[in-house]
């Protein structure tokens, strides 16, 4: 069997946006910190362990080889998980206050949590949550269950 040279991690989630500037203001209203490596077609924010970068929608397809998509939903939410009920309602209010749309609020999920969707100006998804089955840790990172055998 081949040596499997892919870790299992993520390094970077990059979102096309219409605009590289709108969006690094939207996203530091949300208290994200822009690096100094960012530059004027793209911004890189630390994201506790990965790396959250906006990048021209257009650029991006050319980079990546595609043709340039419709904005909207992708088949792919992004993720903020919170320690309460009380802190989905408060970061979901706190986004639409900085320029997103709610797309659902909080609300108690089927799979015994809490959670509400948000959608940056760019229509990028994003779900707020409070999952008691897999607890933040100190860092705020969610803690998951050991794997199965």
């Amino acid at each position: 069997m081949a040596e499997i040279l892919m870790e299992p991690r993520l390094s970077f989630v990059t979102l096309g946006v219409a605009d590289v500037a709108a969006s690094r203001n939207f996203y530091e209203a949300l208290g994200f910190r822009a690096s100094s490596a960012s530059q004027p077609g793209v911004t890189f924010f630390e994201a506790g362990g990965v790396v959250l970068a906006v990048f021209g929608r257009e650029a991006l397809a050319e980079d990546a080889g595609v043709a340039v998509g419709k904005p909207g939903f992708s088949g792919v939410a992004l993720a903020h998980n919170v320690q309460s009920k009380a802190h989905v309602d408060s970061v979901l209010a706190e986004a639409v206050a900085a320029g997103a749309k709610l797309l659902k609020p909080g609300k108690k999920a089927f799979w015994g949590g809490y959670s509400g969707y948000f959608a940056d100006p760019d229509g990028h998804v994003w779900e707020v949550a409070y999952n008691p089955f897999m607890p933040l840790d100190e860092a705020g990172r969610v803690t998951l269950p050991a794997p199965t055998t």
